[in-house]
């Protein structure tokens, strides 16, 4: 698998953002449930070798945002565009078709199955026809060492249930197991939800080498203080409308705040 999608050059990761590719694009996305506005004309740019931060409170649009650009969701107007094509995510296998792979909060990790099975899980590598094509675990146990070290996620033995791993392991092999497919965009649900000191700043190191292997990443999180520390921009949801965006080292943790409650709009009333 290649450190770096369509085999971009380390120069281009240090491009600034205004001139760096443009992986997804959505424009004026609007999304009801029924009666219930979940997005409003929601607008959003995500680039390659970008990290970007989508934060707010319970029931600002996150989850539903996330859905659309995963293709679960489909939104009731506004265009999607990827590369600069406007296309239909109308289903997970069409976003990753596209190039978009999401880890959910849940990671979906089988903990009877070792690190290997979980990273190759419904995309299996089949041996030879004439041996009735059994699974060839060789292969699979390569490539899965391989992308494990692409994002330096140490594990002990290959063979080990990830039952028995570590919070911080576990995320480590979700997003690998993303990594299979080598996609340029990976959405990340909450990583460091209930992790200690430790595992949290191991998964932050791995947003860091998504960036460095010049993905794009959109990172959901509730946790300011990690959103500061990994982020290159700050999007900010409340009420299903995207209401700020910030980019590093130009914010506070206090303008973070207000954005998300809405004081911002109350003082400039």
């Amino acid at each position: 698998m290649p450190a770096n999608p369509d085999d971009a050059s380390g120069s281009d990761r240090n491009q600034d953002a205004g001139v760096r590719e443009r992986l997804l694009e959505l424009r004026h996305v609007s999304k009801y449930f029924g009666g219930v506005r979940a997005l409003h004309e929601v607008d959003l740019v995500l680039n390659r070798g970008e990290v970007v931060a989508l934060v707010g409170d319970n029931g600002a649009g996150k989850t539903t945002l996330v859905k659309v650009i995963s293709g679960v969701e489909h939104p009731d107007s506004g265009e999607i565009a990827v590369r600069g094509e406007t296309v239909r995510l109308d289903s997970p296998r069409t976003a990753a078709a596209n190039g978009i792979h999401t880890v959910y909060q849940d990671l979906s990790l089988c903990d009877n199955l070792d690190a290997v099975l979980n990273l190759f899980l419904g995309q299996e590598i089949a041996g030879s026809r004439w041996r009735g094509r059994p699974l060839n675990r060789h292969r699979m146990e390569v490539e899965a060492q391989r992308v494990l070290d692409s994002l330096s996620v140490k594990i002990r033995s290959l063979s080990t249930p990830v039952g028995g791993l570590s919070g911080g392991q576990r995320q480590g092999v979700a997003i690998c197991r993303a990594l299979v497919s080598d996609p340029r965009l990976v959405l990340l649900d909450e990583p460091t939800a209930a992790l200690g000191v430790s595992q949290r700043a191991e998964v932050l190191d791995l947003i860091g080498r998504l960036r460095e292997q010049n993905r794009g990443v959109l990172v959901i999180s509730h946790d300011l203080k990690d959103v500061q520390q990994v982020a290159d921009r700050v999007v900010v949801m409340r009420l299903g409308a995207k209401v700020a965006e910030f980019t590093r080292g130009n914010y506070t943790s206090s303008e973070l705040v207000a954005a998300m409650t809405g004081a911002h709009e109350a003082a400039d009333a």
